[in-house]
């Protein structure tokens, strides 16, 4: 007997086109079909969405925390969990939970916990997201100068621990603590490098990607500028057409007159996704929380350190698809692409993720007209509902 299920009363957004008095056929955790609704088999279960829009369930590769969790803070499954579910009320199906510059300890009982994840099937859960501690100095943001250092042998190994156990897995670096060689050992595993927190040159960038380097992370934040005769990793993440590159929308990392020029500069096929960047205030009504022993403050959208410097970023996804919408002019199409089909993409999971295709997860959130939130979907199951 068939476990298919349809889902009708809303306009369909494949991650192409868009489909009028459709429903979304899904069984067993994956897609089986966009039909009209007229073409339904007789006698299958059907749900009523009640108006609105069916989309792709959006993709996040850079989420430090939720749900008053920060997995430096809590690098456990429970904490991946929360983290996890914390970020499904707000549309994301698919995450990689980050973790922020820490001591080999803190970042081995990550890996440890995220393999368990894994195994547990966790909703959500991806893969892990190490942002650091391989970075530069100069460029380290609200990274804890004393844990920075460069990359050993112990810990590559660790890295490699998770091939073929993870859907993907992305770690940040900076050529100022990382080798060529290094970064091309990582990157032909079948790991995500992506540059950041580095203040080096167009040139090296290049080599770096040439050596495999995958993406940029957070376009514009904690990295050489772009400049017309140093052009730096601003200028390498735009114009090398291989890389891919996050990009924080929240309006606060980055002013959006520049996102709208990185949106018009942007050389492909590599594209810009969005990440949010989240900490444990998502979902909550914290004021501040703790990372590596320092006090992060929660103020009018901003997370910053006492002397101002900003700690992470205060935005959810489907609020992210709503500024690139609304306050940069984005046709809804790109906006939505820009968190699910385009982060598919730069994590090779653009085969089974992204898109409301058959064989893909049934991975989809359910929007009213004006992009609020009505519910969330993960491998066919409703994993959150206003």
């Amino acid at each position: 007997m068939s476990t298919a299920k349809a889902i009708t009363g809303a306009r369909i957004f494949d991650g192409a086109s868009w489909h009028e008095n459709a429903a979304l056929v899904f069984g067993n955790g994956r897609v089986e079909a966009i039909r009209p609704v007229a073409a339904l088999p007789e006698g299958i279960e059907t749900i009523d969405a009640g108006g609105g829009l069916i989309v792709p369930g959006f993709i996040d590769l850079q989420v430090n925390g939720g749900g008053g969790v920060l997995l430096n803070e809590e690098p456990t499954v429970e904490g991946l969990k929360q983290i996890c579910a914390a970020h499904a009320k707000f549309g994301t199906t698919g995450l990689l939970p980050t973790l922020i510059t820490d001591t080999f300890e803190i970042t081995a009982k990550t890996v440890e916990a995220g393999k368990q994840a894994k195994q547990q099937g966790v909703p959500g859960f991806l893969g892990l997201h190490l942002e650091g501690p391989h970075l530069s100095i100069a460029r380290k943001g609200a990274h804890d100068p004393k844990l920075i250092r460069p990359m050993e042998e112990k810990d590559i190994e660790l890295m490699l621990s998770c091939q073929g156990i993870f859907d993907a897995m992305m770690i940040t670096v900076a050529p100022e603590n990382v080798t060529p060689e290094q970064a091309k050992r990582l990157a032909e595993a079948g790991l995500m490098v992506s540059l950041g927190h580095t203040d080096t040159t167009y040139e090296t960038a290049r080599a770096y990607s040439e050596a495999g380097v995958r993406t940029v992370t957070h376009l514009f934040n904690a990295m050489s500028p772009l400049g017309h005769r140093q052009p730096g990793v601003v200028g390498a993440a735009l114009g090398i057409g291989s890389l891919y590159a996050g990009l924080i929308a929240d309006g606060i990392h980055v002013h959006p007159a520049a996102m709208g020029i990185a949106l018009r500069a942007k050389n492909g096929p590599g594209k810009i996704f969005i990440v949010t960047d989240a900490m444990s205030p998502i979902g909550t009504e914290m004021k501040s929380f703790t990372l590596n022993g320092r006090e992060i403050l929660r103020q009018d959208g901003r997370l910053t350190l006492a002397d101002g410097t900003l700690a992470g970023a205060d935005i959810d996804m489907i609020s992210s698809v709503r500024f690139v919408h609304e306050r940069l002019g984005l046709p809804l199409e790109e906006a939505l692409r820009m968190a699910s089909a385009y982060p598919a993409e730069a994590a090779w999971l653009s085969g089974r993720k992204g898109a409301l295709k058959p064989g893909f997860d049934a991975d989809f959130v359910i929007l009213a007209e004006d992009l609020g939130m009505k519910s969330t979907w993960i491998g066919g199951i409703m994993a959150h509902q206003e």
